[in-house]
């Protein structure tokens, strides 16, 4: 299956100022896959992370805002070492962890080297009360 959006992912990977990059839609559109197959397209690594049931990941985001320790972690529930020249990080379902939807303008502003994407449903709807939503 291939699809134009892979494209588009990248040229936003190659991108100078690149930013997080969130990808919001309907449940059940391919928003996981379409991530999934641009790491495994453009990227030696990608870091797979979902918040759905997951309140390890949930909780390393409820920490202070340590990039170095944040990305450390993803690192050991991805069982792999996350270097900003070729993983890809992925945050699925990230409308279950308020936090790290509001850690990408941090990624965005303390490390863009970082390739970090998001993907949610609903987040256009969903109502976060005292967490800062990223802008860009």
């Amino acid at each position: 299956m291939d699809r134009d959006i892979i494209e588009r992912l990248a040229v936003w990977k190659h991108k100078e100022n690149r930013k997080p990059l969130i990808l919001k839609g309907a449940r059940q559109v391919g928003k996981t896959w379409v991530l999934k197959e641009f790491g495994r397209r453009c990227f030696k690594k990608t870091a797979y992370v979902t918040f759905f049931k997951n309140q390890r990941m949930k909780d390393v985001f409820e920490g202070d805002w340590d990039l170095e320790r944040i990305i450390a972690n993803i690192g050991l529930e991805c069982k792999l070492e996350i270097t900003a020249k070729d993983t890809l990080i992925i945050l699925d379902e990230i409308q279950d962890c308020p936090r790290a939807l509001e850690a990408l303008k941090y990624f965005c502003e303390e490390a863009p080297q970082y390739a970090v994407t998001a993907a949610g449903s609903l987040l256009g709807i969903a109502l976060h009360i005292g967490i800062s939503f990223p802008v860009g």
